[in-house]
């Protein structure tokens, strides 16, 4: 028998879904597409007037904490011509980064940040950012349009002041979809919910609090249902949110998520 027979895996995001669930359906399981996240929008004009006041070079740190988020700003930055500015105005400035894929882009860039996380979590980048000295510093901070509330804090604390950079906002997704993945969660009418970004999980369970529903939906995923996350940002927002069981996969892919998941039913 397939390790996946019968379960119903309710996928949250809207990436890669027809993939995942050939995936999911190889395994014997029944994919279940419920959208915890709404549409993401590049907000262009805004991004513009950010990256001229970048240019300038009036900060004295440059915090980025997604790939796609710094690669986005670059490639802005380059369509209005001040792709060489921009770079000079990082480099000028100390780094600090969250994630290998931020990493990478940075390095695409001839960066090498001086702080970076140790688990690819926010908590993870502020730990690093401990032993650096922030005080009243001024601080360029990009981040995904999902809040860094663990960030914020601790820049608040450095009496620091921040300026928030978001190239991406996040729409809230169809209330009608995640009224339906709770009171499927609630009962138990699906095996797991695979969570591939942090938004989804913000949104799921900022829904459940509000409709006064988050014990039960924490109580179900202690017992009858399992959570799956697509690697170390996303678990850790889910464990902020109260989850404490679960399966994340080495390896950092959607796929990888779904095969750590059939292994967690084998040992079961």
């Amino acid at each position: 028998m397939k390790r996946l027979e019968g379960k119903k895996i309710a996928l949250a995001g809207t990436r890669k879904t027809e993939e995942i669930s050939r995936i999911i359906e190889n395994l014997g399981g029944i994919p279940l597409v419920r959208p915890a996240q709404g549409t993401v929008y590049l907000d262009d004009s805004n991004i513009e007037k950010d990256i001229n006041e970048l240019v300038k070079g009036k900060y004295d740190w440059f915090i980025f904490t997604t790939g796609l988020g710094t690669e986005t700003l670059y490639k802005i930055a380059e369509g209005m011509g001040l792709e060489n500015e921009f770079v000079d105005a990082i480099r000028q400035a100390r780094v600090a980064a969250r994630g290998y894929k931020t990493v990478n882009a940075l390095k695409r860039l001839g960066i090498t940040p001086v702080a970076r996380d140790d688990d690819g979590s926010t908590a993870g980048l502020v730990r690093s950012l401990q032993t650096h000295n922030l005080k009243r510093s001024r601080v360029a901070l990009q981040l995904h349009g999902d809040p860094a509330p663990q960030l914020i804090h601790f820049l608040e604390e450095q009496e620091a002041g921040y300026k928030e950079i978001l190239p991406y906002h996040h729409v809230p997704p169809n209330p009608e979809i995640i009224n339906q993945l709770i009171n499927e969660i609630l009962d138990a009418k699906i095996d797991a919910v695979n969570f591939t970004s942090t938004p989804q999980a913000r949104f799921l369970f900022s829904h459940a609090r509000d409709k006064g529903f988050l014990e039960d939906v924490l109580k179900a995923f202690a017992s009858d249902v399992v959570a799956v996350a697509v690697g170390k940002v996303t678990a850790a927002a889910l464990r902020d949110e109260g989850v404490e069981r679960i399966i994340v996969p080495e390896l950092e892919r959607m796929g990888s998520a779904i095969i750590a998941l059939e292994n967690y039913y084998a040992k079961q």
